[in-house]
């Protein structure tokens, strides 16, 4: 496969002049963009894509032009080398893609609105206008903007509106920034404004179909986040406001445009007084993952999208740095390391997987570079590794050098590794090479063999893998001195065992705290010296030793067996984390099961003696004062109890219900979907769905349609559930942003999951016209590919993906994605009797 030819090497801008007029009425726009810049050659190419392009003028003069429609490209024949203006003149039509500039539609008071919102990364900034659309061709921007206005309604852009004439309003020229970070937005907002410290304006704004308290909860996280950061980054906010725009549209979480960030609304606007931690949390760690971009990736952006990861490794990383901070009580690595630690683990060992780093071959593969497992969460876990081995002060020493010398330009991952190196004096490059260039991460083995303490490390696959002698510079972080801070060998010999035991009194162990991206595997005698106390142990090192006992276990060097016995020692725990592991764990098991049988039964059993404890002790209704570990362990456990028909449970949850029956929403938000789930499945009616169904699309809380969603998707009316998916193209009911989550809730539903399955594949078509081109498309994919566990099912797949292994984008998900069914099918044939022999002991 040939490179990609950069647009860069032919033309290089340095400042656009664009005016855009739009017509939302007529769903479309007119522009004329003029780019002055230094032409590399006489023949200059320039992206666009879906323009019509009515003229293009060098110099004031015409010009002859060509369109390239499969290149997003048109080629002017600019005549000479050096300074030049180019001047395009173009119109366009807006879309229902979510990608370009594109209208978002929602109800006030039973009134069809719409606001007009922009998303331009990775490559739909050529949608709006024509520009060198690449990260590298960084320039100034001048941005005009007339559109059919109505009184009282408001622009936004990513920077400051200097005046208004005649209907056109015009924005304050930009700083030096990237093509893909421009944005601008309007309609008919509500807003909240604050100021930071040092003088930054921020701003929350959202359509008025919410309450204005829930404005609230985002300008205080948004504003003591830029504070943080200009602290911690020792850099100044380098704009004059931060903007956070909740659009009713959005297929991302988040965008990091400069100055205007805009977010799905269920990430950014909540209700402050019934809204439960977990997705405060959420919401806030979104916030602080965008605004952590506005330096690194919009400040300095990577030269390349191969460089992806060096934006959002980072800014996962920062927002939990940021919110640690800014929110000390919530422990906030804790979900850190229920969420991104295992999603990193699990996708990472499937040999297949793409490395953090990776080639861009095609411009169709680069939305397929959003891994989130791989480039967000397992880069975030490198870059966790650098901060513990360079400690704060280091870091940001680095970052501040860093940021100086690239500030409004662009850089790639060894200018990170040299400010980070030169600021602490360790050859950082060198060590994360090792974890970014290669796929994959390595199991440390440690043993005693002739009564000396061994260790060894070797990649850890789940499924099949090819050795490729791969090897790592791993940060051991052990607790016995002797072990190398550094482990960069394949093998060690760290001594006589007994003689170490007896110096440290205590079991030998890795990865204490678990930041570092590999897994233990102990040999009996380390096992079983751990778990004689393993409850003794931080909650954090229990979910690690439990962690890394379930990953070995889906890489078939354990059994899920030796595991069920393990997991009542753990049903008491009043940590969150140590019950998200245990749960996590009994959610595995359920895929050795059939669907309505005796073994089913009897699993059903082992999660009601796993939860009854907890469920009694923390009850359906939060308590005053009560600790944030019981408020997260609160779903966990009652999840559970309702997977194991506890009467108690069901009788509680119908209860409350009915107590609610007028004001559903009020239900605490901790407990309400368990609530409203219960009732659709042991107590549903026809009316009761349609009833639920019509409140989703009523109701512009996002918690609110979450729990309407997780209830209705778990039907077992077959009648309702081929109502539910009648719904699916229907955009004024589900929004195409949402029906991922629809798709894949009615697909884990046992009683859904033929009938979701039969849509995909027949209306597949449907789905790539709406949301192809779309960072989510592939993800379709991956959640089908969660769910299946069967030899039909992974046959079914086969047949409807392999013919389409060569589209643009989808290729390495459709390969990852069968190895995974594969190995789950294998797995499951080969342990199951083995596992439910020890369910069923363990019930007795």
């Amino acid at each position: 496969m040939t490179a990609i030819t950069h647009f860069y090497e032919t033309f290089q801008p340095e400042h656009y002049d664009i005016y855009l007029d739009i017509n939302r009425g007529q769903k479309q726009f007119s522009g004329k963009t003029t780019i002055a810049g230094e032409a590399k050659s006489e023949k200059i190419s320039i992206h666009q894509k879906f323009l019509n392009i009515e003229e293009v003028q060098v110099d004031g003069k015409s010009v002859q032009f060509t369109k390239d429609d499969d290149n997003d490209a048109f080629y002017v024949e600019a005549g000479k080398t050096g300074d030049i203006k180019v001047t395009i003149s173009y119109s366009a039509k807006l879309t229902d893609s979510m990608m370009g500039i594109y209208p978002s539609y929602y109800e006030v008071d039973g009134q069809k609105k719409q606001i007009i919102g922009t998303q331009f990364e990775t490559t739909f900034a050529r949608q709006a206008f024509p520009s060198v659309d690449e990260p590298e061709a960084k320039a100034t921007f001048d941005l005009a903007i007339r559109f059919d206005e109505q009184p009282g309604e408001t622009i936004l852009a990513n920077m400051p509106e200097v005046k208004e004439e005649n209907g056109v309003h015009y924005f304050d020229t930009t700083v030096r920034m990237s093509t893909y970070l421009i944005a601008f937005a309007f309609g008919d907002l509500q807003s909240k404004t604050t100021t930071t410290k040092s003088g930054v304006k921020v701003g929350v704004f959202g359509t008025k179909a919410h309450k204005a308290n829930e404005l609230d909860f985002a300008l205080d996280i948004a504003k003591r986040s830029i504070e943080f950061y200009e602290d911690f980054y020792q850099t100044p906010y380098p704009l004059p406001h931060s903007w956070q725009l909740a659009l009713p549209d959005f297929s991302a979480g988040a965008m990091e445009n400069w100055g205007l960030v805009t977010y799905r609304e269920a990430y950014l606007l909540l209700d402050p007084d019934n809204t439960s931690l977990e997705t405060k949390q959420v919401v806030a760690t979104v916030i602080a993952h965008e605004l952590a971009h506005q330096w690194f990736g919009d400040l300095v952006t990577m030269k390349w999208w191969d460089d992806l990861w060096l934006n959002e490794s980072f800014a996962n990383m920062m927002e939990y740095v940021s919110i640690d901070a800014i929110e000390p009580d919530w422990h906030i690595w804790e979900l850190f390391q229920t969420s991104d630690a295992p999603m990193a683990l699990q996708r990472d060992a499937t040999d297949g997987v793409q490395p953090v780093h990776v080639e861009v071959n095609n411009p169709a593969e680069i939305d397929a570079l959003f891994d989130s497992a791989i480039v967000y969460a397992k880069g975030a876990r490198m870059l966790v590794m650098v901060r513990a081995l360079l400690g704060d002060d280091n870091l940001r020493k680095g970052l501040k050098n860093y940021f100086a010398a690239h500030k409004f330009d662009n850089a790639k991952g060894a200018d990170l590794w040299s400010a980070l190196g030169d600021a602490s004096g360790l050859d950082v490059g060198s060590i994360m090479n090792s974890w970014l260039e290669q796929p994959g991460y390595p199991v440390v083995e440690a043993k005693v063999e002739n009564g000396d303490l061994i260790i060894s490390q070797q990649q850890f696959f789940i499924g099949e893998g090819k050795e490729a002698d791969r090897q790592w510079q791993i940060p051991l972080n052990s607790n016995y001195e002797v072990a190398p801070e550094i482990f960069a060998d394949k093998t060690i010999n760290l001594g006589n065992y007994e003689e170490l035991r007896q110096q440290n009194g205590k079991p030998f162990r890795v990865n204490v705290g678990n930041n570092s991206h590999f897994i233990v595997k102990y040999d009996e005698t380390l096992l079983n010296d751990i778990l004689a106390s393993v409850t003794e142990l931080a909650p954090i090192d229990q979910l690690q030793v439990l962690q890394d006992l379930r990953l070995l276990a889906e890489g078939r060097q354990i059994s899920y067996a030796s595991i069920v016995p393990l997991l009542g020692n753990f049903a008491d725990s009043k940590s969150n984390i140590v019950n998200a592991i245990l749960y996590s764990i009994a959610g595995d098991l359920r895929k050795f099961v059939t669907p309505g049988s005796a073994e089913e039964d009897t699993l059903r059993k082992l999660y009601d003696k796993l939860s009854n404890k907890q469920v009694a002790r923390l009850g359906w209704q939060l308590k005053a004062g009560e600790s944030n570990d019981d408020q997260l362990t609160r779903p966990y456990v009652l999840s559970a109890s309702l997977y194991a028909k506890n009467a108690d449970s069901i009788e509680t949850a119908h209860k409350l219900f009915a107590d609610n029956r007028s004001q559903l929403d009020t239900l605490p938000a901790d407990v309400r979907a368990f609530v409203l789930r219960n009732e659709v499945k042991n107590y549903g009616s026809e009316s009761l769905f349609d009833e639920l169904l019509n409140t989703y699309v009523q109701t512009s809380d996002a918690s609110y349609k979450a729990d309407i969603r997780a209830a209705l998707t778990s039907t077992s009316d077959q009648k309702l559930i081929a109502k539910l998916i009648s719904k699916f193209e229907d955009a004024e009911t589900i929004k195409p942003q949402d029906l991922r989550g629809w798709y894949a809730g009615v697909l884990s539903n046992d009683d859904g999951q033929q009938a979701a399955w039969d849509w995909i594949r027949s209306d597949w078509q449907w789905l790539e016209d709406t949301v192809g081109g779309d960072m989510e498309f592939a993800t379709y994919i991956t959640v089908t590919s969660r769910v299946f566990r069967t030899p039909e099912r992974l046959a079914e797949f086969k047949e409807f993906f392999e013919p389409k292994l060569n589209t643009p984008g989808l290729t390495r998900e459709i390969e990852m994605d069968i190895r995974i069914i594969e190995t789950r099918v294998n797995l499951v044939e080969a342990e199951k009797s083995a596992v439910n022999t020890a369910v069923t002991n363990s019930v007795k």
